[in-house]
């Protein structure tokens, strides 16, 4: 089992394609500026889907997103990056590359404060890290169902084991928590996952 983190995996195929280039010119933005914010938005976005992986039924319901909308058309499929950001960056793919939907259901009615969040946490401005974690939302959704919702491989138990190891590794770093701390107490607590509605992927 490889123990590298999803955040970090992910992040080293950006790094190795075109695709940090591809969204630093979609942002207007430099590579390094570009590598800063992905490298700060995946822990992110990973870590609030291990939050609500964490919630009873949260995993299975987001197990059946990835099959539903997400995973590779054939059982041999891969994760093709490049074909993904391409309909990502021109607006094709509909569900699938919907960053917005994604991220509504990933944060509930935090999607603001994760924007403001990355935003205070790269120096980037806040149109800039709301764009970009819409077009990171679908790339890391092809990515998840890729490694856990393809072919025999579904099972929301190691998706939830996986996610919940994201969720850890981002807290650490104190953004996940100052986004999704609803109550301003610092600390990320059932009050705070009680206001978030754990609505991921309810929706049908």
């Amino acid at each position: 089992m490889n123990t590298e983190s999803l955040a970090a995996s992910l992040f080293q195929q950006l790094q190795q394609g075109q695709g940090l280039q591809q969204v630093s010119q979609q942002l207007g933005i430099d590579p390094n500026q570009a590598s800063t914010a992905v490298g700060a938005a995946l822990p992110l976005l990973l870590g609030a889907m291990g939050r609500n992986a964490q919630e009873p039924q949260g995993a299975q319901a987001l197990l059946g997103a990835l099959q539903r909308d997400h995973a590779p058309a054939s059982a041999g499929g891969g994760f093709d990056l490049g074909g993904l950001l391409g309909s990502v960056l021109g607006g094709g793919g509909g569900n699938a590359t919907n960053g917005a939907g994604i991220l509504g259901h990933v944060f509930g009615g935090n999607t603001d404060r994760a924007t403001q969040g990355l935003s205070q946490a790269t120096g980037l401005d806040s149109s800039k890290t709301s764009q970009l974690l819409a077009i990171l939302a679908p790339i890391v959704m092809s990515y998840l169902a890729q490694r856990f919702a393809s072919g025999g491989n579904a099972n929301p138990g190691q998706l939830s084991q996986a996610l919940g190891q994201e969720a850890q590794s981002a807290n650490s770093g104190g953004l996940l928590t100052s986004v999704l701390d609803q109550d301003g107490d610092g600390q990320l607590g059932v009050g705070d996952l009680l206001k978030l509605g754990g609505g991921l992927f309810g929706k049908r």
